[in-house]
């Protein structure tokens, strides 16, 4: 039996999804920048999918940009927003939490001489609207806080956050990364104040290497890549068309089922947290109940490596992270982890199991009948040794 629990670092492509990419890759090939029949096709995908993208967020057509993913999205949001408003301040926010796109480009920024302060989170891994009020000061310029965690599945308040930036400082933008959370959650950004959100397509069952970046109109965001003049400039280059479709495509089907397929989601994850419960050394991490995002659940599993019950894991068949994969194929030791207080033994002890609308209860029963055998059976060998 095969067990796919690695959701979060990437999905499954639907169906539909593949079969409408192939026929734009092997029919409707033209470059949308060409003036003849085969471009106008290729136009049409690309509007077409704008217009799906903004009815689901609420928002017009012209607020979409395309990218390579959500790392790209984070990148432009950040260093554009930055470059393109320094002279205003150079005070910067994100949390302590964020996905490494952000992180590491806030490390950058700060290297050009931006000051990013990092708010803290509690031990559920949701900050307090408090120290981000405390935290603004009249030169900052940005905000950026990630809507759902991708380690540990917590949710931030985000439309409280929106309201109060915009209550103190009208003119900082504040920026979502919401690739955990586009296509778990309805999220309007228009109505939670925030001006920038990031999305990437193979987190919803697209593919990978395309994602999209909403930036409100009026916002003022400098391009950081440059050429062709593609996407009015804002991001040169041929746009990815079977991407873009398919991406499209995804984001319509997840959002179509969304409260359906999330209720019988939180219901997988209900049952394999239970499940654990009685193993003993077992900790669940994050938001409790139904706070948190209803596809990822963080284990730390006292007195055995991650990597060890991954490897047991995966000769069951069953596959799970041993965090993030999104950072490289190097181990490391969780900011995450070590921001929600999670104790230093356990940082390499942890795993994350992510489910998606194809995961059934089989599966669930399957994974917690794998972890009550293989947990006490790992550390009775770790004990030997």
């Amino acid at each position: 039996m095969e067990v796919y629990l690695d959701n979060s670092a990437t999905t499954v492509c639907f169906e539909e999804v593949a079969q409408l990419m192939y026929k734009i890759m092997c029919e409707d090939y033209g470059n949308p920048s060409s003036m003849h029949h085969k471009g106008v096709e290729a136009e049409q995908y690309l509007r077409y999918a704008r217009e799906t993208l903004a009815k689901l967020l609420k928002v017009n057509e012209k607020e979409i940009l395309f990218t390579s993913g959500g790392t790209e999205s984070d990148n432009i949001a950040l260093i554009g927003a930055a470059m393109a408003n320094h002279r205003s301040g150079r005070h910067l926010i994100t949390t302590k939490i964020e996905h490494p796109a952000i992180l590491q480009t806030m490390a950058y920024l700060e290297n050009q001489g931006f000051e990013v302060t990092y708010l803290p989170v509690d031990r559920e891994g949701r900050i307090s609207l408090q120290d981000l009020e405390r935290a603004l000061r009249p030169d900052t310029i940005l905000v950026s806080i990630m809507h759902t965690n991708n380690e540990i599945g917590s949710v931030q308040p985000i439309a409280q956050a929106g309201e109060l930036i915009k209550r103190i400082n009208p003119q900082t933008l504040f920026h979502v990364d919401a690739v955990q959370g586009f296509g778990k959650f309805r999220i309007y950004p228009s109505r939670m104040n925030v001006d920038m959100l990031s999305v990437s397509g193979h987190k919803i069952h697209g593919p990978k290497g395309i994602g999209f970046l909403y930036i409100k109109e009026g916002s003022k965001v400098s391009p950081i890549i440059y050429g062709g003049g593609q996407q009015k400039g804002m991001r040169s280059g041929t746009e990815n068309v079977p991407g873009i479709a398919g991406l499209a495509k995804a984001a319509e089907m997840v959002y179509a089922h969304l409260d359906e397929d999330m209720d019988r989601m939180y219901g997988l994850r209900d049952m394999l947290i239970q499940g654990v419960g009685g193993i003993e050394g077992v900790l669940v991490n994050g938001c409790p109940g139904h706070e948190g995002a209803a596809h990822v659940v963080s284990l730390s599993v006292r007195g055995v490596r991650s990597e060890v019950l991954l490897h047991a894991l995966e000769e069951k068949g069953i596959y799970v992270s041993a965090g993030s994969a999104c950072s490289s194929n190097k181990p490391q030791t969780s900011a995450t982890l070590k921001a929600i207080g999670v104790e230093k033994e356990l940082l390499n002890s942890t795993i994350r199991i992510s489910i998606s609308v194809f995961t059934t209860q089989e599966e669930i029963q399957y994974t917690i009948q794998a972890l009550c055998e293989l947990i006490p059976m790992l550390r009775r060998y770790v004990r030997k040794r």
